[in-house]
C-alpha cells in the first residue's frame, strides 16, 4: 500500500492550481537555535494554505459522470477555499456548507473563489450533517478534508518538493497535524525515499489527536479540543491517515498556545508574513524539539501550512508571543499601601523593561500590582527576579503560566476606588525606552500619591499610561506646575463619563 501511495503522489495533479512553494531560509531563527532552519512556504499558495493540493487532486480524478453532478464539502476554513478554487478551475459545481458562525473573511474568500456557500447551523457538525443530506439528495461527491487517498496524495506533494529542493542531509521535517492528511502524505513519501529523515508531527496541547491515538494504539475521540489553532481543531485523527502515520511518523511534539504565538512571531521576523496559529505549529514544534534534544548544526524544515489569519486576532497573538518565547514574566506582587511604596517597588525592579503595569488602590493596608517584565535569559532570569523580590519582602505570585490571568485578569485589574479621595485621572505619553517607565513613576511618586495605574507596552515609539493621582484641592496649583515641568504629553480624563461609571 505504501508503494501505491508513492505512485499516487508522483502522479498527483496539483500544479494547475498550486505553486511549487519555496523552501526559504530563516536566518534569524537559525542563528538563535544554532541550526539551519528552512521554512516550506505553503502560506504563499493562492488560497494561503496547502489544502488546495489535496482538494484539486481528488476532484480532478473524478469520473465525468461524477463531475457533472458536482462536489460538496463542509468546512469552516482552508479546505473550503481549496474546494472552491478546484471546482471553479475544473468548471464544475462546488457547494461548501459552512456554519453560520464562520468568520466573514473565510466565507467571503470561498465565495470569491467561485464556491456556492451555504451557511447552516452553529457548528461544524451541524453544517456537515446538512452537507451530507444535500449530497444524498443531489448525488454529489463528498470531498473530505483529509481522510481519503487522493487527498493524502495531493498533500504528499509537499514532501516531494522538499526532497527536490533540499537533496542534501536533512535531520527532520516538522509537520502540523489536525486530521493528518498533510502529515500522512509527507511521511509516506519521505520514508520511502529518505528513511534517514525524521518526520515529526506537531499538535497543540489542547488538540492532541495523533498523540492520543499513538499512545492508545488506536484512534481516540477527544471530548473537546482547543480552538485557538482552529485549522487543526479536530477531535479524531482520520482512519486512513492514522493507518499511514502509525507506520511512518517518528514522534509527535505538543506545543502550548504561547509557544504557537511565539512561532507566529518567529515567522514574521524572518519573512515579514503572518501565519495563522495552525500555520505556525511546525515552527513552534521545531523550536521545542531543539530545546529538548539539544541538537546543533542540523538542517531542519518546518512546513508553514497556512496564513488565513483574522486581523482581529493579531493583538492577542502579539500579547502571548513574548511569554511563549520566555521573554516576559507576568507577576502579581503585593506591596504595602503607604506613601512612597509604589516608588520603592519601582526602584526594586530597577532598570528592567516593564511590559505591563496594572494597579488600583482598594485596600488601606496592602496593594496588589499586576506587572509584566521583559526577560533576556528566559526562565532562569525569571526565577532570579522572583527570588530577588521575595528577598526584599515582596510577596510574589508567578502568573506566567496562568491562562486565566493572561487572557482575562490582566484586562480586569482595577475597579471602583471607593476609598480614594481627590482623584484626578490622566493619559500620559512618554518615549518608549528602557527605564523610561520607572523614571516616569519616580517623578510622579515623589510628589503625589498614585491611586491607579495602567500601562501596556505595545511596541510603539511612545508608551501610553493611564494614571489616577490623589490631588487635594490645596495642592492643585503645585500639581499643575508639576505637569508643566515633566514635558510629557497628557490629557486629563477626570470628567470622562467612562471613568465615572467604572473606576471612580
Amino acid at each position: 500500500m505504501t508503494q501505491a501511495y508513492l505512485e499516487r503522489i508522483l502522479t498527483a495533479c496539483v500544479y494547475d492550481v498550486a505553486i511549487n512553494s519555496p523552501l526559504d531560509p530563516a536566518p534569524a531563527l537559525s542563528a538563535r537555535l544554532h541550526n539551519n532552519v528552512l521554512m516550506k512556504r505553503e502560506d504563499l499558495q493562492p488560497v494561503f494554505s496547502f489544502k488546495l493540493r489535496g482538494a484539486y487532486n481528488m476532484i480532478s480524478r473524478l469520473s465525468d459522470e461524477a463531475k457533472a453532478k458536482g462536489v460538496i464539502c463542509a468546512s469552516a476554513g482552508n479546505h473550503a477555499q481549496g474546494v472552491a478554487l478546484a471546482s471553479k478551475r475544473l468548471g464544475i459545481k462546488g457547494i461548501i456548507v459552512m456554519p453560520r458562525t464562520t468568520p466573514s473573511i473565510k466565507v467571503d474568500a470561498a465565495r470569491r473563489l467561485g464556491g456556492k456557500v451555504i451557511l447552516h447551523g452553529d457548528s461544524y457538525d451541524e453544517a456537515a450533517a446538512h452537507a451530507t443530506k444535500l449530497m444524498e439528495e443531489r448525488g454529489m461527491t463528498w470531498i473530505p478534508p483529509f481522510d481519503a487517498p487522493d487527498i493524502i496524495a495531493g498533500q504528499g506533494t509537499v514532501g516531494m518538493e522538499i526532497l527536490h529542493q533540499h537533496p542534501r542531509k536533512l535531520h527532520a521535517i516538522f509537520v502540523p497535524v489536525g486530521g493528518g492528511g498533510l502529515a500522512a502524505g509527507v511521511a509516506t513519501y519521505v520514508k520511502q525515499l529518505r528513511p534517514d529523515i525524521k518526520v515529526i508531527g506537531v499538535e497543540p496541547e489542547d488538540a492532541p489527536t495523533l498523540h492520543a491515538a499513538l499512545k492508545a494504539n488506536k484512534r481516540v475521540q477527544l471530548e473537546q479540543v482547543g480552538l485557538f489553532a482552529d485549522g487543526v481543531a479536530v477531535r479524531q485523527i482520520g482512519k486512513e491517515t492514522f493507518r499511514v502515520l502509525r507506520k511512518h511518523i517518528d514522534e509527535v511534539v505538543l506545543v502550548s498556545t504561547d509557544e504557537i504565538c511565539a512561532g507566529i512571531r518567529d515567522i514574521f521576523d524572518d519573512t515579514r508574513s503572518i501565519n495563522e496559529p495552525a500555520g505556525a505549529l511546525a515552527v513552534a514544534g521545531l523550536k521545542k524539539y531543539v530545546e529538548e534534544h539539544g541538537i546543533e548544526g542540523e538542517n531542519l524544515v518546518a512546513i508553514n501550512s497556512g496564513a488565513n489569519m483574522n486581523f482581529s486576532r493579531l493583538g492577542h497573538v502579539a500579547e502571548r508571543a513574548e511569554v511563549g518565547e520566555h521573554r516576559e514574566a507576568v507577576l502579581a506582587v503585593t506591596i504595602p499601601e503607604r506613601p512612597g511604596s509604589f516608588r520603592q517597588f519601582c526602584q526594586a525592579i530597577g532598570k528592567r523593561s516593564v511590559t505591563e503595569f496594572n494597579y488600583r488602590f482598594s485596600d488601606p493596608q496592602q496593594a496588589h500590582v499586576f506587572v509584566g517584565l521583559a526577560l533576556h535569559d528566559g526562565v532562569h532570569e525569571k526565577d532570579e527576579l522572583v527570588a530577588d523580590l521575595q528577598s526584599k519582602d515582596y510577596p510574589v505570585l508567578d502568573l506566567t503560566d496562568n491562562e486565566m490571568a493572561k487572557v482575562h485578569l490582566r484586562h480586569m485589574v482595577g475597579g471602583h476606588g471607593h476609598l480614594v479621595e481627590h482623584e484626578r485621572v490622566f493619559r500620559f505619553e512618554f518615549p518608549e525606552r528602557p527605564g523610561a517607565l520607572t523614571q516616569f513613576l519616580n517623578q510622579l511618586g515623589r510628589k503625589f500619591n498614585i491611586s491607579m495605574f495602567h500601562y501596556r507596552n505595545h511596541g510603539a515609539a511612545y508608551g501610553r499610561v493611564f494614571v489616577g493621582i490623589q490631588v487635594p484641592p490645596e495642592h492643585s496649583d503645585r500639581f499643575d506646575q508639576f505637569l508643566d515641568s515633566i514635558n510629557y504629553r497628557f490629557v486629563e480624563e477626570t470628567d470622562n463619563p467612562a471613568y465615572a461609571l467604572f473606576l471612580s
